[in-house]
């Protein structure tokens, strides 16, 4: 039994297609991450899976009980971190923690035992007394987990947790999240940061409401199709230009300061020395690397 189930899923606004069809299966105990830009459709699915939206057609599941009829079930054993979560700034650490607390209804007498693990976890306990309008934002982003993890959800939602957390923050985070996975929580994760793919055990790519790829990252991986290269230039943009005439070149994609060039073969050496001198020496460093999943994300929308 999965522990969550999408099949042929489809839900649009208005004259816009949120999903077409998504079939997508989080088994117990993954930690499972949705990957895609805005407007790939990923809070659209969070949204469904919480009982907060229907779908339009298809079916969710959560551990064999359908979102549409059996709501109230669900939502006691699902933990939910919309993109937004709102926590009271007004309150402290603690008092924000002992208000979801009494929403979630968990019993008063195992409540500081709870807050006690939750501090060690989040490493939120020596600010267990500031106001959460006084915490960072990756503080706040770990108050507002531990929140709901209050009443020990054995499924947790977390919608693009990550988005707007800095570097260091961020890591902190999966790392919680990685130690509550341990612990036999099964995670549902989105996210618009193509690295963060590698924190998950699997994923799925999507694309306007369309899921174009599914699997480990590894396995992902291996299913580009061409030959990549990283080219560096004394003038990238000059370099992009010359590139887009060449019959063997697949795409060109600016990766910061180089390109990641996609063949058709591997090229030779005369064909690299043709492009130095098509480029007028500007092209200064080629090397064949491996793709990311961004590069697969992108080889996937040509």
């Amino acid at each position: 039994m999965a522990d969550i189930s999408f099949h042929d899923v489809s839900k649009a606004y208005d004259s816009m297609i949120a999903l077409n069809h998504i079939d997508l299966t989080v088994e117990k105990g993954e930690l499972f991450g949705l990957i895609g830009p805005d407007g790939a459709g990923k809070t659209t699915m969070m949204r469904i899976l919480c009982s907060l939206l229907k779908p339009d057609s298809g079916t969710v599941t959560v551990r064999d009980l359908d979102v549409i009829t059996n709501s109230a079930m669900i939502r006691a054993i699902l933990g939910y971190m919309p993109q937004r979560f709102s926590l009271y700034q007004d309150l402290t650490v603690e008092q924000n923690l002992r208000f979801f607390a009494d929403l979630f209804q968990v019993d008063r007498s195992v409540q500081k035992n709870r807050m006690e693990e939750l501090y060690e976890f989040s490493k939120l306990g020596p600010f267990s007394k500031r106001k959460a309008g006084a915490l960072s934002g990756g503080m706040k982003q770990k108050l507002a987990l531990s929140c709901n993890l209050m009443h020990t959800p054995k499924i947790m939602i977390l919608d693009e947790p990550t988005f707007g957390v800095d570097p260091v923050s961020r890591e902190e985070f999966w790392q919680i999240l990685h130690n509550l996975n341990k612990s036999g929580t099964t995670i549902l994760v989105s996210t618009p940061y193509m690295e963060e793919a590698a924190q998950c055990t699997r994923i799925a790519l999507l694309r306007k409401g369309l899921k174009i790829s599914e699997g480990t990252p590894e396995e992902i991986i291996s299913t580009y199709p061409h030959k990549l290269y990283l080219l560096r230039a004394n003038d990238i943009h000059q370099m992009h230009n010359v590139l887009q005439s060449e019959d063997y070149v697949v795409s060109t994609q600016l990766f910061g300061d180089s390109l990641h060039v996609a063949y058709s073969q591997k090229p030779s050496i005369q064909q690299w020395n043709d492009l130095i001198e098509k480029s007028k020496h500007n092209l200064i460093q080629y090397e064949e690397i491996t793709p990311s999943i961004e590069d697969v994300f992108l080889s996937a929308g040509n």
